[in-house]
């Protein structure tokens, strides 16, 4: 009967110290499954903020291109000049159809025209683009070349001027900054916006206003990082992705 009673005793002992043990096991898996639950429940709350920030940053941009999509579009239509330039050159060589023609009109007509458009573009080299197409005219003039290499030169000015529309990199040429010139590097996106980074480290962009280019010097720190990181990407020969820029769009057109 004493053995009995020993017997009952401990297995009461063994069940109750099981007990215990599957309680406090029971109250960490709750406090771990608890722990999780807040955890998920964050994360639900981060990525909703994030969705938000998204959508708001996205909104942005898409105002962003849709205002740069409609300057762009106008600025297009002004290259169609050049572009009618050419064809009419191509329908006057087929009309003329024989080399013995006399081609001087013809090329000093396309120079002339090419010559105002350059004039009335962004102010990207423009004596020395102009300078240039002033040399096949004087050389063919005094016969150093013939009048079929001028306008062989001619059309290729056309191919270069239409080129250039379309370049984005970084170049180096004088620039007038508070009635001083000064040499600068360039940093041309297409023919729709230019800047500029002087060796005292001024920064800016090339504005239009009326017939009228200007420098303008960016004052701003958020446009100025801006644009320091255009010239870095450049640089690094970077020209393409996303960059994050100043409101410096151009329109250009000879009239």
């Amino acid at each position: 009967m004493g053995k009995l009673t020993r017997l009952i005793s401990i297995s009461a002992a063994v069940a109750i110290s099981a007990s215990s043990a599957y309680a406090a096991g029971d109250s960490e898996m709750v406090k771990s499954i608890m722990k999780l639950r807040a955890d998920v429940e964050s994360l639900y709350n981060q990525i909703d903020e994030n969705k938000d920030n998204y959508k708001s940053q996205m909104k942005s941009y898409a105002l962003q291109i849709s205002d740069t999509e409609a300057q762009i579009n106008r600025q297009e239509t002004s290259l169609k000049l050049t572009q009618q330039n050419i064809e009419d050159t191509e329908k006057k060589l087929e009309t003329l159809g024989s080399a013995t023609v006399d081609l001087a009109p013809i090329v000093n007509a396309s120079i002339d025209a090419l010559a105002k458009e350059i004039k009335a573009g962004i102010p990207f080299k423009v004596e020395e683009r102009v300078a240039a197409l002033m040399q096949i005219k004087s050389d063919m003039k005094n016969g150093n070349i013939t009048q079929e290499k001028a306008l062989a030169l001619t059309w290729a000015s056309y191919d270069d001027a239409l080129r250039l529309t379309k370049e984005i990199g970084q170049f180096k040429q004088e620039i007038t900054l508070g009635g001083k010139d000064t040499l600068a590097k360039i940093a041309k996106i297409g023919s729709v916006m230019m800047f500029f980074a002087t060796p005292d480290e001024r920064v800016g962009y090339v504005k239009k206003k009326g017939e009228t280019y200007s420098y303008v010097v960016a004052t701003d720190a958020a446009e100025r990082e801006q644009i320091i990181d255009l010239f870095d990407s450049l640089q690094k020969q970077i020209r393409t992705g996303y960059f994050t820029l100043p409101n410096a769009l151009l329109l250009k057109g000879a009239k």
